[in-house]
């Protein structure tokens, strides 16, 4: 069986949690396994008209049967963890999650310095969650690692072990990425960017997967693209524009009112030839058409739905596999059999 890797192909947000939680229960991967940054990426996913919000543990957590993971690539916060331990015991999490040993923690002193530093804070709008310090600490090599912390051991595994132990008995591996392109470390719009790389091959490294194990790269777009905090954004709408699109979102984290733009093709094929996307998945679907709304039979969408759906293909590259059309679970167009 293959793993499969989903990561965000803009400034986060595009609805990567809805994917994942799709792909979770229709797919049945044994495995899913979490990398990217740390608690500054929440996702969010509706389960029977119930919001889900989700910072440190893996997105497919209502798979039942799965083991969920955390890569060594990830910045713990034990607030956070034993928070969403608490939030979604009625899925069973405690009993299935494993935190690699060699993940780095979120002191409070990383948190509060986030908060306070007028550069990060102020100039380029970070969440305040202590990421940014933590991974500074991390490389000065003095950051403490999952295995120093007590209450954090009868969670404690080897992430990269379990997962290509996953991989070589024939298993599926969903490996979920955290954040977007546009904010990598490396490949994004610095200086506001995040605080390490999130493209699909710095995800693949979080959990330890090599090169050659990685089969498929879903990248996610949303109709219309958001951000929060500073930094370019060359298609970006004004505010008065959004809202009388109906366009007015705020991030899972921050609260934040997000910033909104038009598609970028031009963006979007550069970031799906960086993370090598074998396929795309379109989110929000329902707000470039509000007639496309629960709809999932392609043949049913509008036709200037289609039509967009074509022009991403045609612009970008890479053939849709995954259309949602709406918040719940079951709001989606599957199309990877015809790839």
């Amino acid at each position: 069986m293959p793993s499969v890797i989903v990561v965000g192909g803009q400034w986060g947000d595009e609805g990567k949690g809805s994917v994942i939680a799709y792909l979770a229960l229709h797919d049945r991967p044994e495995v899913i396994v979490r990398g990217g940054v740390g608690t500054n990426a929440g996702h969010s996913v509706f389960i029977h008209g119930k919001k889900y919000a989700v910072r440190q543990l893996p997105t497919g957590f209502m798979n039942r049967e799965a083991r969920l993971l955390v890569g060594a690539g990830v910045l713990v916060d034990p607030e956070v963890f034993f928070h969403e331990l608490e939030h979604l015991k009625e899925f069973d999490v405690a009993e299935r999650v494993g935190i690699d040993y060699r993940c780095a923690i979120i002191e409070p002193h990383h948190k509060e310095m986030d908060r306070k530093n007028g550069y990060l804070h102020g100039k380029i709008g970070t969440t305040g969650s202590g990421c940014g310090p933590a991974n500074a600490d991390r490389a000065l090599r003095k950051a403490r690692q999952a295995k120093d912390i007590k209450e954090l051991e009868p969670y404690l595994t080897d992430v990269a072990q379990e997962v290509n132990a996953a991989l070589d008995e024939g298993k599926l591996v969903l490996v979920e990425g955290t954040q977007g392109f546009g904010l990598s470390l490396y490949f994004g719009t610095y200086p506001y960017v995040t605080s390490k790389d999130t493209s699909a091959s710095a995800i693949a490294s979080d959990v330890g997967i090599g090169p050659t194990r990685v089969d498929d790269v879903i990248v996610v777009f949303k109709s219309f693209p958001t951000r929060v905090g500073a930094g370019p954004f060359p298609t970006e709408m004004p505010m008065e524009e959004a809202e009388r699109m109906g366009l007015v979102e705020y991030g899972t984290v921050t609260g934040r009112r997000r910033r909104v733009g038009w598609f970028d093709f031009e963006f979007a094929r550069y970031s799906a030839k960086i993370n090598g996307a074998t396929m795309l998945a379109i989110t929000m679907i329902d707000k470039y058409d509000k007639e496309a709304f629960g709809v999932t039979e392609y043949d049913k969408l509008p036709k200037r739905v289609k039509e967009f759906i074509e022009e991403i293909e045609d612009k970008v590259g890479v053939p849709v596999g995954l259309i949602r059309t709406g918040p719940e679970l079951e709001h989606i167009i599957d199309l990877r059999e015809n790839i």
